[in-house]
């Protein structure tokens, strides 16, 4: 009984979190604020306390997660509803730089020192705060930022060009096998892949470790052959 039990609990805890999760809509882990972060650490301690817990039953273990999913179920949809509401729990977003100046009342106020700031600046691609005009801390702890005109990636709009979009590209080939749901989904068939691969001068499809195709850029194939294997794993 006792291992039925903790199946028991372990699938009804499954499903509540499933649930509530799917309710509360799909989150990276970056996009997570420390209210976000706190209700997904609670949500599965209830299931952890309850699992080993013999005066708990399944049904309980339901009961507590489907309370907690209805009240952050709420939150969510008030949060969205009322800016205010939405700020005291999921905070706002920071201003720490404005055209170059720092706002010290905000740097203070998140307690960041320089070098936590030139970290987070760096996993941007930023080594200089001489290239920063705006600087933004967001809610769940990220930086986004501004640069200045000068330190700024080039655009085909600065150039005055007008380059054509890329079309999406699609996995024909995976490791020797065709992927027929793709396949089908473009309107390609097996004979029009196999007369396009034999024009690209590859009659094997075994032979193919990858092979990606696009309509504006066609075909992008590797062959087992041109990929080294067992290569030795750098320190």
């Amino acid at each position: 009984m006792t291992y039925m039990n903790i199946g028991l609990k372990l699938f009804f805890g499954f499903i509540a979190l499933l649930i509530v999760t799917r309710l509360l809509g799909k989150k990276e882990i970056a996009q997570l604020t420390p209210f976000d972060f706190i209700y997904s650490i609670v949500l599965g301690g209830i299931l952890e306390e309850s699992i080993y817990d013999n005066k708990i039953t399944p049904l309980h273990v339901w009961f507590a997660v489907s309370v907690w999913g209805v009240m952050l179920f709420i939150i969510e949809i008030s949060s969205q509803r009322f800016d205010k509401f939405r700020a005291l729990l999921k905070g706002e977003t920071s201003i720490l730089m404005k055209d170059g100046q720092f706002n010290l009342k905000e740097l203070k106020a998140n307690h960041l020192e320089m070098e936590q700031l030139r970290i987070m600046l760096r996993q941007q691609g930023v080594f200089s705060l001489r290239e920063v005009c705006d600087l933004y801390l967001e809610p769940g702890g990220t930086v986004s930022l501004k640069k200045y005109a000068q330190f700024d990636t080039v655009t085909p709009a600065m150039l005055n060009l007008k380059p054509d979009d890329e079309s999406i590209n699609f996995l024909f080939i995976d490791e020797g096998e065709i992927n027929e749901e793709i396949l089908k989904y473009t309107g390609k068939s097996k004979e029009w892949l196999y007369d396009a691969l034999q024009k690209e001068g590859y009659t094997a499809i075994h032979d193919i470790l990858y092979a990606e195709w696009s309509e504006t850029e066609g075909f992008y194939i590797k062959t087992y052959s041109s990929n080294k294997e067992n290569l030795r794993k750098e320190n």
